[in-house]
């Protein structure tokens, strides 16, 4: 009598559960593609940032000192710096007759923007990371109930079918979330890195045009 009742309710389950099947697959090659461009993505960026020599902060720190915008403009565009580094020390530079406190303000304001910049592209892979184990278990999990009825039935064929589709999802998504940590991790060092000399630079210009000791106090 009670299995006569849940008859339905387990009907509608199994045809809500193998109608996700398509679109989960779907969305699994669609990730395993992104992370395609975004290998592509992280090999630009090596060949045209990565690659340059690093700048040495400290001596480009001594290098601002007792200079006018000018000559600090002269430096920043002779270094090895990043070009959204420039473009953010530039933007400084160029209010920099704003009253000690605005242009502190200005540089919090900058360094902000650099670290919504780079949490916008370090979260594209850190949602794929979580979210390839999590679609590759459920197009694991979803073909495995057609492949008991069949192993009941003896269709050894439609079981293969199932368990194939099955270990697929598991490694497409495994793979996809592995690829999407390792980016994340490699840009998060880089980025770490690359904020903190730009926070550097930033405290050297406002102590020597504006007299005060820093963006972070």
């Amino acid at each position: 009598m009670i299995f006569a009742v849940l008859d339905p309710l387990r009907e509608t389950m199994h045809t809500i559960s193998y109608g996700l099947l398509a679109p989960t697959i779907i969305i699994l090659l669609l990730l395993v593609a992104f992370m395609v461009v975004e290998l592509g993505g992280l090999l630009v960026e090596i060949l045209t940032e990565r690659r340059k020599e690093k700048t040495n902060i400290p001596e480009l720190l001594e290098a601002f000192q007792g200079k006018d915008v000018q000559g600090i403009i002269v430096e920043i565009d002779n270094s090895n710096l990043f070009r959204r580094q420039k473009a953010a020390l530039h933007e400084l530079l160029e209010h920099s007759d704003l009253p000690a406190v605005s242009l502190q303000a200005l540089a919090r304001r900058l360094l902000t923007n650099e670290e919504l910049h780079y949490f916008k592209i370090t979260n594209r892979t850190d949602v794929v990371a979580r979210l390839g184990p999590m679609l590759g278990l459920m197009a694991t999990l979803i073909p495995l109930g057609p492949g008991l009825i069949a192993l009941g039935q003896g269709d050894t064929k439609t079981l293969a079918d199932c368990l194939l589709t099955a270990f697929d999802a598991t490694v497409t998504g495994l793979a996809a979330a592995a690829i999407a940590f390792a980016i994340s991790r490699l840009r998060k060092r880089w980025y770490e890195e690359y904020l903190s000399s730009l926070e550097a630079l930033m405290e050297s210009l406002l102590e020597v045009f504006a007299g005060e000791p820093g963006i972070t106090e």
